[in-house]
């Protein structure tokens, strides 16, 4: 075991650990790091704790001090730069003419290097653009491209349900998600409802998957035949995944009727899930295009 602490650099950003060189260090505080991309200025969220040595990459940067009212003061003034800085990033692109995005501007704590942002739809040459920057800015510059979904991240926004986007507001990282997901929560399969604004799947889709996995392994599919605890056979007309209950179309006396049942009532012979799919051409292919940018998309860039 080994006693770390957790630092996050931006907002829902990656926790990073670091040695706290045996520093009482809480929750909260600011603390000054050394990084691969240089001194940085960080927020404590996982105070002193001890994690498995396997959990940690090696070697184990040390804090270098807990922030001063000075070091909060020029992560401040950092902060007006940025605003700058991005103005001037938009302007040099402009004139050079370049299709690109421009998403974020970024120092880092010792002023070494300007960090750029963008998003662009295939590769851009932006030699010409970092020339012109390194002349203004009289530093190292760096323009870093990335995908959609770190650029909803950064900008940030309200999600469909009404709720500051969770990618923005709390997820550390962007978890796999898939189509599956939304079939196993019976979700509608038309690409606009269980799309996010970044345009890739929702990632809330991963929030109730194992439940609904786990659910819905008890259940009878929609179709399947049944025998019912009061010795009725049936064919299952829907199902409640989250109340476990079915409803079984039984025969009584030649008249077909609808009685819905406890899971716990019933006997069937499991079955693999069949995927419902009633989608047009048009919806299949966008669904299918947008499984496969699900694939292409990357881990976070913003965290490399």
């Amino acid at each position: 075991m080994i006693k770390v602490i957790g630092v996050r650099f931006r907002q829902a950003g990656k926790i990073y650990y670091f040695d706290p060189q045996g520093n009482s260090i809480e929750r909260g505080q600011h603390v000054i790091v050394e990084t691969a991309r240089g001194v940085e200025y960080g927020v404590v969220v996982l105070g002193v704790r001890e994690v498995e040595d396997d959990k940690v990459t090696q070697p184990l940067k040390p804090v270098i001090r807990i922030a001063t009212a000075e070091d909060d003061a020029l992560a401040v003034k950092n902060k007006e730069k940025e605003k700058k800085a991005y103005n001037i990033c938009l302007e040099k692109i402009k004139k050079h003419d370049l299709d690109m995005k421009l998403i974020d501007a970024e120092y880092t704590f010792d002023n070494n290097k300007v960090l750029f942002y963008f998003t662009a739809d295939g590769r851009v040459d932006f030699r010409e653009l970092v020339k012109d920057l390194a002349a203004v800015f009289k530093t190292r510059i760096e323009l870093r491209q990335i995908g959609v979904r770190d650029e909803t991240k950064a900008v940030g926004g309200i999600s469909i349900c009404g709720r500051p986007l969770c990618c923005n507001s709390y997820l550390s990282d962007f978890v796999p998600v898939s189509i599956k997901m939304a079939k196993e929560q019976n979700l509608s399969l038309n690409p606009t409802k269980i799309s996010g604004v970044c345009g890739r799947l929702m990632c809330c889709l991963k929030n109730e998957e194992e439940t609904y996995e786990e659910l819905n392994s008890r259940l009878p599919n929609v179709g399947d035949n049944v025998t019912t605890d009061d010795g009725l056979k049936g064919e299952v007309h829907s199902v409640s995944v989250l109340r476990q209950n079915v409803k079984v179309i039984v025969e009584l006396d030649g008249a077909k009727e609808i009685r819905e049942y406890k899971v716990a009532q019933l006997k069937f012979k499991p079955k693999r899930r069949r995927d419902n799919m009633n989608l047009d051409d048009a919806e299949l292919k966008a669904l299918e295009a947008l499984e496969r940018k699900e694939k292409m998309e990357g881990k976070s860039k913003f965290d490399d």
